[in-house]
């Protein structure tokens, strides 16, 4: 079935291929990281040399971004972001260090703590391409550690561009059962009518996440033990003794998450308007202006979220969880969702000459259908296995207004979305903001609020969740509210960029413990303060320093635990030298974090939860060396990472003097990666 759906809807986008994307797409401006600035060597083409022109845009975006091609931060090729930490092995369940909150309302099944490494549909992309472009890149970390990314676009005819990506993650972890083996895939595909009335874009994502759970290490104090210097003997709570396996084939996770996911999104749009032309020495190009737009999209999802533990080891689920699983059989607890949405809007356009400024009105329909299972007894007096099913429903409503200006100076967006009726009724967003690009000298500012009224998620909320194991004792949830007020200003010639963000918040949900969810009901506010800024010396100032700070204060009494300061920092060489082609970048890198009481982490729940009692133990500043460069389109990373684990350990140098990303869960010491990235013009 699964299959015929994909056909579907990919034969649908193919069959209009005589007809095309407006150069200019509605909706709310996401910042996607990794956006070029435009500034990037395939930007520019020449017919005669092996070159392009390629831009892209996200769905629900106005602005066209370039292909970025620096080589001074491995993150932006990574799919873990600099500011986050994580349970000590590539692909574990991670959060950031800078608070952010979820700022969106309606449904939201509550598992998000392996979003990172996910493909979606505000990442997917829909490039313009002058000629097919291919991108191959290929890491390889410590224990046959491997990341693959495939991408692939073109533009069949200068109306109708398809692009596909594939990534990768496989990683065995230095710890025992800390394996992780991802698969992600993305398909686009955009085409437009000739005569500039029509347009139709298609999403096909679709996510396999598997990751091994430990439950972290028995006893910390064995890492400070010459005779565990071998971290995979060092004893951890869950799925112990699974053995190293290198196998790069191999994905089996016998104590862990598994997480898969399926989108197929299809739009259409059909625009009502005036047509021209523009007439030059020897050709004639059509142009059409919308005055009014009618937009169909549907979109269908599914989702599946696992935790399964072939053996439980029943003290472990009795101490954490007041469990008693059968230790002769496997525990299994499985949530289960199939989501359809149709959403109809309509715009206008006020400036026959401007079509980046109209209003919006829409409203939709989602449809949910769940399904819970468990395959284990959670008592000795339930039975085997039990399955529960519901179902859902949400009308809701949603306008905007964007207005981006001809001189692209001012870019003002007002937007709303409220939920009419259904199992989120009562949910809203709204906000408003408006960004200037004041030139080169000045710089640019953006300033905006935001303002969202949201359910908790569904397994804090619901007991018919599998992993809400609280059940009749859930706590009646009243609806979050948060508002967000934030400013960027970033000034070019001093390199420096300033952010501030603000955040008043009530009836904060959270778990208390390995599975007991609580709500603060009080008002509390968060305040955040960033800095960036680039130095720069030497007679090309070749040599910089790059570096990022971070303030965040909790005020008020909230269950809520961040780090106060967070700061990065490279400092090192980049440029020729001397060689026109070669670009090079080679440095250190230091994170800092201040010590706090950072949340520790559910396995079986996969949820990050409050805890009070112990600071997470960091003993030295995150220190990296690293060394990068390009030859045209062709990039290779050099990284050395945790070099400030090195010590004497009981007369044994060595690089055991390991941080912690929680309590219990202790990052690895010295990591090597070697990373190859290569982009083809076909």
């Amino acid at each position: 079935m699964k299959f015929y759906l994909i056909l579907l809807f990919v034969v649908l986008g193919y069959c209009v291929q005589a007809q095309d994307p407006l150069g200019n797409i509605s909706g709310r401006f996401r910042g996607i990281k990794n956006a070029g600035t435009g500034n990037d060597s395939l930007a520019k083409r020449n017919k005669f040399e092996d070159s392009i022109t390629i831009s892209y845009r996200y769905l629900d975006t106005l602005r066209n971004y370039k292909l970025d091609s620096s080589i001074n931060d491995l993150t932006r090729y990574y799919p873990i972001p600099a500011e986050y930490n994580y349970l000590g092995n590539f692909g574990n369940a991670a959060q950031s260090y800078i608070f952010s909150p979820m700022l969106k309302s309606g449904w939201d099944p509550g598992f998000h703590a392996y979003d990172i490494y996910k493909y979606t549909v505000d990442k997917a992309r829909f490039f313009t391409t002058t000629r097919p472009y291919s991108e191959l890149n290929y890491l390889l970390g410590p224990r046959s550690e491997q990341f693959i990314h495939i991408l692939h676009t073109q533009n069949i005819k200068p109306n109708w561009n398809v692009h596909f990506e594939y990534q990768l993650l496989n990683s065995p972890g230095m710890y025992q059962n800390q394996k992780t083996a991802h698969n992600n895939y993305l398909f686009t595909n955009w085409v437009q009518s000739k005569n500039k009335r029509y347009s139709n874009y298609i999403i096909i994502v679709a996510n396999k996440l598997q990751g091994s759970e430990n439950g972290g290490i028995s006893d910390r104090t064995l890492l400070d033990s010459a005779s565990y210097s071998q971290r995979d003997f060092v004893p951890v709570r869950l799925g112990g003794n699974t053995g190293y396996s290198a196998n790069f084939f191999s994905t089996n996770i016998t104590t862990g998450t598994k997480y898969t996911d399926l989108h197929l999104l299809m739009r259409q749009q059909y625009d009502f308007g005036k047509k021209d032309s523009l007439v030059t020495d020897s050709t004639v190009v059509p142009l059409f202006f919308p005055r009014i737009r009618l937009e169909h999209t549907i979109q269908y999802s599914k989702y599946s979220y696992q935790f399964t533990d072939a053996s439980p080891d029943t003290g472990y689920y009795r101490q954490y969880y007041n469990l008693n699983p059968d230790p002769d059989a496997a525990y299994n607890k499985e949530d289960n969702w199939k989501e359809l949405i149709n959403d109809f809007s309509i715009y206008t356009y006020p400036d026959a000459k401007n079509t980046q400024q109209f209003i919006k009105l829409g409203a939709g329909v989602q449809n949910l259908s769940g399904l819970f299972d468990t395959l284990a007894r959670q008592s000795n007096l339930e039975p085997y296995g039990y399955r529960q099913s519901a179902t859902y429903y949400n009308i809701f409503g949603h306008g905007e207004y964007r207005n981006r200006t001809k001189n692209q100076k001012w870019d003002m967006t007002a937007y709303g979305k409220i939920y009419f009726a259904g199992l989120n009724a009562g949910d809203y967003e709204a906000g408003a903001s408006i960004q200037s690009l004041l030139g080169k000298k000045i710089g640019s500012l953006t300033l905006g609020a935001q303002n969202v009224n949201r359910s908790p998620s569904f397994i804090m909320t619901y007991a018919n969740s599998a992993f809400n194991y609280m059940k009749a004792a859930t706590p009646d949830l009243k609806k979050e509210n948060i508002t967000h007020l934030y400013a960027d200003i970033y000034q070019p010639l001093l390199k420096l960029g300033l952010t501030g963000h603000y955040y008043l918040m009530t009836n904060y949900t959270y778990y208390t413990d390995f599975y007991r969810i609580n709500q603060y009901n009080s008002l509390f506010n968060v305040l955040q303060i960033g800095l960036n800024k680039v130095f720069e010396t030497g007679k090309t100032k070749q040599w910089k320093w790059r570096t990022e700070v971070y303030f965040q204060q909790v005020v008020g009494g909230a269950p809520l635990n961040i780090p106060t300061i967070y700061t990065r920092n490279r400092l090192g060489y980049e440029g020729k030298l001397g060689y026109p082609k070669l670009n090079l970048a080679a440095g250190f890198e230091v994170k800092y974090r201040t010590n706090y009481k950072g949340d520790n982490y559910s396995p079986l729940l996969g949820q990050f939860f409050y805890q009070d009692a112990v600071t997470v133990p960091y003993k030295l500043p995150d220190i990296a060396a690293y060394v990068n460069f390009r030859i045209n389109s062709f990039k290779a990373f050099v990284r050395a990472e945790n070099l400030n684990t090195f010590r004497n350990l009981n007369g044994n140098w060595g690089f055991t003097n390991n941080n912690f990303a929680a309590y219990d869960y202790a990052y690895p010491g010295l990591l090597i990666r070697v990373g190859i990235f290569w982009g083809f013009v076909n």
